[in-house]
C-alpha cells in the first residue's frame, strides 16, 4: 500500500493513479438540520426524521440516511479529486456498506484507495480506476464504504513528453 497522499492542486490523469495509492479527501461535519432535511425529501423513515419514533428504534435516536452519507462522500470526492482530474464519469458501483450509523455532530473523514488500474482495451484515450472509499467518524470508526470505478482520461502525449523533460 502506498502512503496516504493529500490532494494537491495538480490535475489528475489516469496515469497518476497506482494500485494501493490512498488519497485523503478531507472531512465534513454533519448537522441535525441537514440529516432531517435530506431524509424529509428522500428517505423519510421515522429514524431519520422523527425524534420520538427514532428513540424507540435500535438506533436510539435520529440517524442520517445512508444515501445522505453517500451524498456527503460524493461531494468530498468531487471537491477534492474529480474537479481536479480528467474524470469521464463512472460506469457504476459494485458495493455500498453502511456499517455504523451517522449522527448529528459527527465529523466524517474520507479516504480514497486505488484498488486496481487498467487501461481501456477499446478506447485508448482513457482508463478505469477501481477504488474503495472509506469514511470514518471522529472516533476512527468506519461508517460507510463504497467500491466502484471511475473512468479517467489519459494524459495528453505533449504533456507526457514535457513532464519527462
Amino acid at each position: 500500500m502506498t502512503a496516504l497522499t493529500e490532494i494537491s492542486p495538480k490535475h489528475w490523469y489516469f496515469e497518476d493513479f497506482t494500485q494501493g495509492l490512498e488519497i485523503d479527501l478531507g472531512q465534513r461535519h454533519v448537522t441535525e438540520k441537514e440529516i432531517i432535511a435530506f431524509a424529509t425529501d428522500f428517505d423519510p423513515q421515522p429514524f431519520h426524521v422523527d425524534h420520538a419514533a427514532a428513540e424507540k428504534t435500535i438506533f436510539k435516536g435520529v440517524i442520517a440516511s445512508g444515501w445522505h452519507t453517500c451524498g456527503l462522500m460524493m461531494r468530498l470526492v468531487v471537491d477534492n479529486l474529480l474537479r481536479h482530474s480528467s474524470s469521464m464519469g463512472s460506469p457504476g458501483l459494485d458495493s455500498i456498506r453502511w456499517l455504523k450509523p451517522v449522527r448529528a455532530g459527527d465529523t466524517l473523514h474520507l479516504t480514497y484507495q486505488v484498488k486496481e488500474v487498467r487501461p481501456s482495451t477499446s478506447k485508448p484515450d482513457r482508463g478505469i480506476v477501481i477504488s474503495v472509499w472509506s469514511v470514518r467518524n471522529q472516533h476512527g470508526e468506519v461508517v460507510t464504504t463504497v467500491e466502484g470505478m471511475g473512468m479517467f482520461g489519459r494524459r495528453p502525449v505533449a504533456q507526457e513528453e514535457q513532464a519527462r523533460a
